[in-house]
């Protein structure tokens, strides 16, 4: 498993710095094309405004979702996209039906094939969604179920939610009340899932350990 797991960060590095190099050369060959550059002045005032929230979301996410997704499908999580409403839940249920651990050997192949599963899928939905886009768009954008596509993602968690508390609801007491009572006193944050996953996983974690040492659960 040793050598599966450096064999993995190997290439997981590969196709993360190939990604990043290729997202770079979008904008690249735009301005190689039109022969027109932005001065590096008006670069950098747009970078100051906007690099260091996706840094730090970028940071934490990485140091969040590494645990539960495991070395594979963080790299493969992290390439193709869409982590928290798609891939995250895909690996979580997965290694939840398989009755595995996330830090286990099986949870480590679990995620990984899960992650790559939902990513085949989501791509062949987006070609068809791209190819048959005239003909859905009047559906997707009509008011009856706009509100239904606003809270896929609220419904994806609140669905792995029920399985997870359900198992030792004592545990999701404290998260719960705090996220809920941060939410209502700070709704901006609601654009900052990376950051609140954060928080979260820091006031579980802090409140299952006191709860642990005074033997309420």
């Amino acid at each position: 498993m040793s050598n599966y797991l450096k064999k993995t960060d190997t290439i997981g590095k590969i196709w993360i710095w190939s990604a990043a190099v290729l997202v770079l050369m979008v904008p690249v060959a735009i301005c190689v094309y039109y022969n027109s550059w932005p001065e590096i002045t008006s670069v950098l005032k747009g970078l100051l405004g906007v690099a260091p929230i996706f840094w730090t979301v970028g940071v934490i996410e990485v140091i969040t979702y590494t645990p539960m997704l495991g070395i594979g499908g963080t790299y493969l999580a992290f390439v193709t996209g869409n982590l928290t409403s798609i891939k995250a839940p895909a690996a979580l249920t997965a290694m939840e039906n398989a009755d595995v651990k996330a830090d286990s050997e099986e949870g480590e192949v679990i995620s990984t094939i899960a992650i790559a599963t939902s990513s085949i899928v989501t791509t062949l939905v987006i070609i068809v969604g791209v190819v048959l886009f005239s003909l859905v768009a009047p559906v997707i954008e009509s008011p009856v179920l706009k509100p239904a596509f606003d809270n896929i993602l609220p419904a994806l968690f609140g669905g792995l939610a029920v399985v997870y508390v359900s198992k030792n609801w004592k545990l999701s007491i404290v998260p719960l009340v705090f996220m809920v009572t941060l939410f209502l006193c700070v709704p901006s944050l609601a654009d900052s899932v990376g950051i609140l996953v954060t928080v979260g996983v820091i006031v579980a974690l802090v409140s299952s350990r006191i709860m642990y040492k005074k033997g309420w659960i």
